[in-house]
């Protein structure tokens, strides 16, 4: 009769338990709370003029605003390789920002507060969900036109590109931020 080829399995429970009997739990550190950074003021109050009277200003030239179905733009410094890549989605969205059902104003105050904080977070990548405009009527989509304008206005937006269908196509734009 040929032996066994190890030990039964009850030994090698045994034998585990034994060679782990003196471990124990390590104490838990408590949380120490972080302190709070010091508020910045983001906007001065010629900036915050400034900011109302570009939301009330519409380019004169109509052509300026006809975006087609796709946005994009790039800065001078972005590389056309980026934008392709950009368009395709092949950065990681970091977060986003849902204007549906927003009026033109309160659209513009969510839109640069949102964009001031990614930029403070030092995030590169975000998502600008804007809507297609299918219930704006015979004057198109209104919030698409105007996000089109504003984001090439703001200094820290190097990049922008209509979304690929599955994060919102044409109703959305990848935002690629300076760091």
């Amino acid at each position: 009769m040929p032996a066994p080829t190890g030990p039964p399995p009850d030994d090698d429970l045994h034998e585990f338990r034994r060679a782990v009997a003196d471990v124990r739990r390590l104490p838990e550190k408590p949380q120490i709370a972080k302190p709070r950074p010091r508020p910045v003021a983001r906007f001065t109050r010629a900036e915050r003029d400034d900011v109302l009277r570009e939301s009330l200003v519409v380019p004169a030239d109509p052509a300026a605003l006809d975006t087609g179905e796709h946005m994009s733009f790039r800065r001078p410094t972005v590389r056309e390789d980026v934008l392709r890549k950009l368009k395709r989605g092949q950065f990681a969205v970091e977060a986003e920002i849902d204007l549906h059902g927003l009026g033109r104003f309160a659209a513009h105050a969510a839109l640069r507060q949102f964009l001031n904080d990614c930029v403070t977070r030092r995030l590169h990548c975000v998502r600008v969900i804007h809507g297609k405009g299918l219930r704006s009527g015979p004057g198109g989509p209104i919030l698409k036109h105007v996000v089109n304008h504003w984001l090439r206005k703001i200094e820290n937006v190097a990049a922008f590109a209509s979304a690929r269908p599955v994060d919102g196509g044409t109703g959305a734009v990848y935002v690629l931020l300076n760091r």
